[in-house]
């Protein structure tokens, strides 16, 4: 179980700082389905993409010394999820995006209860085990 956390992990973070310094570097050209923003929402996009990714980089920081940063896990997976959710509201209030963020939307709210389910399976480290 261990090794499939890592798998998840590693990817999905080298996945998001890709993904943010596409965003960081061209803009909202970069997403599926887009089309010309105004400077302000420009603004936003590549804003929101350094928060993106500060979140890889955590992912990616949680890999050394998993057994111990299992809270912090499942605090990204939980994030994960409610991100899931505030897409759901955008398909309330606006409708169908591109089909890629539908996907993505699904993947949102089935991954994060996955890796907590991994997280529970996985011994945490002990603070013995830990200084050895």
């Amino acid at each position: 179980m261990l090794w499939t956390l890592r798998a998840l992990l590693g990817v999905g973070g080298a996945i998001t700082v890709g993904v943010s310094f596409l965003h960081i570097a061209f803009g909202p050209s970069v997403i599926p389905g887009s089309i010309p923003v105004n400077a302000t929402m420009d603004s936003e996009d590549r804003f929101y993409a350094v928060m993106f990714l500060a979140y890889g980089a955590v992912m990616l920081w949680t890999l050394r010394g998993l057994e111990r940063k299992l809270p912090v896990v499942r605090f990204l997976a939980a994030v994960l999820f409610v991100g899931g959710l505030a897409r759901i509201i955008s398909l309330i209030a606006v409708g169908l995006p591109h089909p890629f963020f539908v996907a993505m939307t699904i993947v949102e709210l089935v991954l994060p209860p996955v890796i907590v389910f991994i997280t529970m399976r996985v011994r945490p480290a002990t603070a013995d085990a830990a200084e050895a």
